[in-house]
């Protein structure tokens, strides 16, 4: 019998230079850093994380790529488009991190994915609140929460 799938715990990347990877997260996001231990680091994302760990053995992929759901994606991209990062002027948002790890960014609001109020509360983001159109996919879903 399968056991069912309930989320993701956290995802790992391997990179190149760990002190320059977690500088460029810094210079973008807002996070704290859940740990770090020889060369490996641990960014916290509320009840999630990114691993980092240092000793990329492969190039970067051409299409493999996380979805990183943040507070505001087009403040984000205004952010990475002044500081001369290739990302596009509008749409969909895909960004790579200095060992190559392509990052696909998506806004809270947009999307399905949920954090559960204690969570968003402990983050600072209880004022967050879903677009229409993903309130009404989550409805169909029957897991809208309020």
């Amino acid at each position: 019998m399968a056991v069912r799938a309930i989320g993701v715990n956290h995802v790992a990347f391997e990179v190149e230079d760990l002190d320059a990877t977690l500088e460029w997260y810094e210079r973008y996001f807002e996070f704290e850093l859940r740990g770090r231990r020889g060369a490996m680091a641990w960014i916290d994302l509320g009840d999630q994380f990114l691993a980092l760990t240092e000793g990329r053995t492969d190039g970067p992929d051409r299409d493999r790529h996380i979805g990183l759901v943040v507070a505001d994606k087009e403040a984000l991209r205004a952010q990475l488009l002044e500081a001369g990062e290739e990302v596009a002027s509008a749409g969909g948002l895909r960004v790579r991190d200095p060992s190559g790890n392509q990052l696909e960014i998506v806004d809270y609001r947009e999307v399905q994915f949920s954090k559960s109020p204690a969570v968003l509360r402990a983050m600072a983001l209880d004022g967050l609140a879903k677009s229409d159109r993903a309130r009404a996919e989550l409805q169909a879903k029957g897991i809208l929460d309020r």
